[in-house]
């Protein structure tokens, strides 16, 4: 086998599905086809042995991303977004059908998205479609033609193109989507209850985070969840930032409704109490909450109710965070973290005594399933030689001006890190990000079911 091989991999410590051991990994045209101790001689023309600091890690697989290309390239683009990607070890990212214009909700938009992406990713890239009121003819066209899932919103998106589903619209896409075991993945708020809520404006945090309250959130998780038991639909909770709603699922998936559910660094990093009047550079929605419910997401990781961990990566310029004026009801909802979700997740999960296995678990392997990308995540056989070799114990201040993201604007600017990502290989090619890029576009191959 050695003599076929075209890269080994030799590594002190290798995440992979078994668990953190030393080993070898031989790569033969972009694929794993050996994973095996270290003694067992393992051999290639091309050999790279890591440093002893230095951990092999299956490269990240950011299942929410917006990347707005076509259409708002100025907010980010597949260039700066894949570039940053790669930067922070992150291999394959999944892009959501908004805020690019035309959003990716039919056939003609999914392949203006793909030729778009086609000749600038670092990385690989796969879409998520979207179902918005009238588009349910088309769902399953693009179901077939290979987007990962669907994306809904139950409240105004933040941009006209892409309309939420109210509750009819909402069942009628969910049992079209249901005849062909597709997924649904919902922004879950609910329009009542926020509109009921006092309004956001001026520079108070507390003030803003009144204008989202937990209670939108409990009421949206919940009326998913009745729906999906009673159409059969597979259904995923974006970005959970409620630690109330973890009972709702974990009781609903014990019911065997097929639901998942996702969470991300920011929630899992930042607490409300600590967010400065006027850092308008925090604001998201569902919103950043206070630090007890910060510790309860924690806890939700810990007892496998939430499923994953990925950035919901969505920028804009500047002017639209109105950093200027500090008003956080009429700034920009989104929070820019691709090229540091791995550093960010990983310091504040090690002080919690997690392990990267775990970080492994949440931002590969789950990911990589519910995206029905079953060649990534894993350092495994069979898998797609994707890796980040993080270097776990070093540590950096962040700059935004430094990151390649489009926009410098970030609340982690300043915040120190662990885990400096020191190479990102693509299927077997350590990635150059001053070269010509070389990331694929993917479709999904299966869903394998509701759990990741």
């Amino acid at each position: 086998m050695s003599r076929d091989l075209d890269l080994v991999i030799r590594a002190a410590r290798m995440v992979t599905p078994d668990g953190e051991k030393p080993g070898s990994v031989g790569v033969r045209d972009g694929k794993i086809v050996a994973v095996e101790p270290t003694a067992s001689g393992l051999s290639a023309a091309r050999v790279v042995e890591l440093a002893d600091d230095e951990v092999l890690m299956p490269g990240v697989v950011d299942a929410h991303v917006h990347v707005n290309d076509p259409g708002r390239t100025e907010w980010e683009g597949f260039a700066s977004a894949t570039r940053a990607a790669a930067a922070g070890g992150v291999t394959t990212i999944v892009d959501m059908p908004l805020n690019s214009i035309p959003p990716t909700c039919d056939l003609p938009a999914l392949d203006l998205k793909r030729k778009t992406a086609a000749s600038q990713a670092f990385v690989d890239v796969g879409f998520w479609g979207g179902a918005i009121p009238g588009n349910v003819p088309e769902l399953r066209a693009l179901h077939e033609a290979g987007v990962s899932g669907f994306k809904c919103f139950l409240l105004h998106s933040g941009v006209d193109e892409f309309p939420p589903l109210d509750p009819e619209q909402l069942e009628l896409a969910m049992r079209e989507i249901a005849s062909f075991d597709g997924l649904l993945i919902v922004h879950a708020e609910d329009a009542h209850a926020i509109e009921h809520a006092p309004a956001a404006a001026g520079a108070t945090y507390r003030r803003f985070l009144g204008s989202r309250p937990r209670d939108a959130e409990n009421l949206a998780v919940a009326g998913v969840v009745e729906l999906a038991r009673a159409t059969g639909c597979r259904v995923h909770i974006l970005h959970v930032s409620s630690s109330d709603v973890l009972a709702t699922i974990d009781a609903a998936r014990h019911d065997g409704v097929p639901i998942t559910a996702e969470t991300c660094p920011h929630y899992l990093t930042f607490a409300a109490e600590e967010i400065p009047d006027g850092a308008t550079q925090y604001k998201c929605c569902p919103p950043i909450r206070e630090a007890a419910n910060r510790e309860l997401l924690w806890q939700g990781l810990r007892d496998g109710v939430l499923d994953m961990v990925v950035t919901d990566h969505s920028p804009s310029t500047p002017d639209l965070k109105a950093l200027d004026t500090g008003d956080f009801g009429v700034a920009w909802g989104g929070i820019s973290s691709l090229q540091l979700g791995l550093a960010a997740v990983w310091t504040e999960a090690r002080a919690r005594g997690f392990a990267l296995t775990d970080i492994a678990r949440w931002m590969s392997a789950a990911p990589a399933r519910h995206a029905g990308l079953p060649s990534k995540g894993q350092i495994a056989v069979g898998h797609d030689a994707d890796f980040a070799v993080l270097a776990p114990d070093d540590t950096f201040v962040v700059d935004a001006a430094r990151l390649h993201h489009k926009n410098a604007v970030t609340p982690y600017h300043g915040r120190t890190l662990a885990g400096v990502v020191r190479q990102t290989w693509l299927r077997g090619e350590k990635i150059d990000i001053d070269a010509a890029p070389q990331g694929r576009l993917l479709s999904r191959v299966t869903t394998e079911g509701a759990r990741p």
